[in-house]
């Protein structure tokens, strides 16, 4: 039977709305941070708590559906819908109480991205998108930005946790600053896809994340208006990204090609 991507949409709805409450209240009470593998890469209890809650409701609703999230959750599924879940993104912000972090949800349907909810509980704003139907924050529809220019360009990125990794991310920083307007960081490839979407930045770019990290922001940027490239980049773990409305993005992936930013065209 076909998927009803409402139904999908609702339901991620609910959960990452259930994820910010999670968030909130976490705010309230004593944080539990600890390592994940880096001294650059945290966890606290919240992140935990928030990918239960998602989970959870996930697999009363949907039993049959695979769902992959960052803090270890991986469960089979049979119903060619799968979930990306990011319990917190920027969880190094939230430990600091910097207001960029979000729950993120996306939802693939035949391996394809098809549903995107995020909830950029740091500003208090819900995002949504359904593949060929717009995107919207807080209900209102959204638009990415139109620039065309290199020059004037705002454009997002991060940095990775591996000290080496972060070195080479910042020699290609180096290489194309001077040619842009400037450049921003907030510690979330979602939240830096949601600024995309919104034309708050004219484009993006970030290589070594994780699937779950921008499944649910590039649904939604795309259906804002951007395109979003994403492959594997060499010399960098996972996934890299670049996105730009289609007229910025020529000119942007060629600049970065240059850099030594090159997204696989395979």
């Amino acid at each position: 039977m076909p998927v009803d991507a409402d139904a999908i949409l609702s339901l991620a709805v609910d959960l990452a709305t259930q994820a910010a409450a999670v968030h909130a209240d976490g705010r309230k009470t004593l944080l539990r941070v600890e390592e994940k593998g880096s001294p650059f890469s945290l966890v606290t209890q919240v992140d935990r708590e928030a990918e239960r809650v998602i989970v959870d409701g996930i697999t009363a609703a949907r039993p049959d559906d695979e769902i992959l999230g960052e803090e270890g959750t991986s469960v089979p599924g049979s119903s060619g819908v799968r979930w990306l879940v990011d319990p917190v993104d920027g969880t190094t912000n939230y430990v600091y109480g910097y207001a960029a972090y979000s729950a993120s949800i996306g939802v693939e349907i035949d391996g394809q991205p098809a549903v995107g909810v995020v909830f950029d509980t740091g500003r208090d704003v819900l995002y949504t998108a359904v593949r060929g139907r717009g995107a919207t924050a807080n209900g209102d529809p959204i638009e990415a930005s139109d620039k065309d220019e290199l020059a004037t360009a705002l454009v997002a990125t991060g940095f990775a946790f591996d000290p080496a990794l972060r070195t080479r991310q910042g020699e290609t920083l180096t290489r194309i600053l001077a040619r842009l307007r400037d450049i921003r960081r907030s510690g979330s490839a979602s939240i830096d896809l949601l600024s995309l979407a919104t034309g708050a930045v004219d484009a993006y770019y970030e290589g070594g994340l994780a699937p779950w990290d921008v499944a649910g922001g590039a649904v939604i940027a795309e259906e804002a208006g951007a395109t979003v490239l994403r492959s594997t980049v060499d010399g960098y773990p996972g996934i890299g990204v670049i996105g730009a409305n289609p007229r910025l993005l020529e000119p942007l992936t060629t600049l970065l090609r240059d850099a030594g930013f090159a997204l696989d065209a395979s």
